[in-house]
């Protein structure tokens, strides 16, 4: 976090205001003995994508890719517990964070249609007849 309240994620200069970040920590599921039991190390983080200050195309493929984590008032919720300590498990779900902001930034590329060759055009009616002439072979016998 710098002075501006802000969150700072590393890599493509990701600044999110701190009010659309909100972290609670949890108890873990799985192994880890009595500190499973005890310990909140789990992190439930919120991010509000629906007040995030991103470009709408950017925000329409964050919904695409955060699926059934996102809410129906546009939070989207991440939840980690790889680890057994509770700032590692902190750090793993900003970089997730980070992670859907980086790859969903980038617009898709677009596709080049492309229209098939000779070869395969003959090849493909070659199979064809191929496939015809075995089907044709399949009639019942005449004994005449």
């Amino acid at each position: 976090m710098d002075a501006t309240g802000s969150i700072i994620l590393e890599g493509l200069g990701w600044r999110i205001p701190e009010r659309l970040v909100e972290m609670k920590f949890i108890r873990a599921s799985g192994p880890g003995g009595q500190n499973v039991n005890k310990v909140s190390t789990a992190v439930e983080l919120r991010f509000d994508l629906a007040g995030a200050p991103l470009h709408p195309n950017h925000k329409a493929r964050m919904v695409k890719e955060a699926g059934d984590r996102l809410t129906q008032d546009g939070t989207l919720i991440l939840k980690c517990d790889r680890f057994r300590s509770q700032e590692r498990n902190r750090e793993d779900a900003l970089a997730r964070l980070k992670g859907m902001l980086d790859k969903t930034q980038p617009p898709p590329r677009a596709r080049i249609a492309t229209k098939p060759t000779k070869a395969s055009k003959e090849r493909r009616l070659k199979e064809k007849t191929g496939r015809s002439s075995i089907k044709a072979g399949r009639g019942k016998v005449s004994l005449d």
